[in-house]
């Protein structure tokens, strides 16, 4: 069935292209099934049990009193649906926290905000001013201040 190979080359080089054609084939099946698989989940938005950490609350509210509200782009999906808007107002660091939508409460996920640097104000796709108070409250996303000492965004479905 097999032919004897008869040459010391022939000898030595076999086993060696015989091995890279086995590795190749085995990185090419791995690579088809991490292809699917990462495929199907392009389009896949799963909620479930997501939390943010956003860091120590004294340091982030000390960042919000200097520089406004912290807009976090795209935390669920690609969409820019999730982008949010942290602030926080007082004098306790473990108090006082709210989130928010990043676009108007007046408008669709599509009119976007962007920050006006250093104040709490936001301009809107139409180029309106808007106080902080003025975006979209989530039902999906809250703050939770962990051990009085950690900022966490819980990014659950109610």
């Amino acid at each position: 069935m097999f032919r004897r190979l008869r040459s010391p080359l022939a000898r030595a080089v076999a086993p060696i292209v015989a091995g890279l054609a086995f590795f190749a084939l085995l990185f090419g099946v791995t690579w088809l099934f991490a292809d699917r698989a990462t495929e199907n989940r392009k389009r896949e938005v799963r909620p479930g049990d997501y939390t943010f950490r956003v860091g120590p609350v004294d340091d982030i509210a000390d960042i919000v009193k200097r520089e406004g509200p912290i807009l976090y782009p795209d935390l669920r999906d690609t969409t820019y649906q999730r982008s949010v808007v942290v602030d926080h107002t007082g004098d306790e660091p473990s108090r006082g926290w709210q989130v928010y939508y990043a676009y108007p409460a007046d408008r669709n996920p599509e009119c976007l905000v962007t920050h006006i640097e250093g104040t709490r104000d936001f301009l809107d796709c139409e180029d309106r001013r808007l106080p902080v108070e003025a975006l979209h409250r989530p039902v999906d996303a809250r703050p939770v201040v962990e051990n009085r000492t950690s900022l966490l965004l819980d990014l659950r479905a109610p």
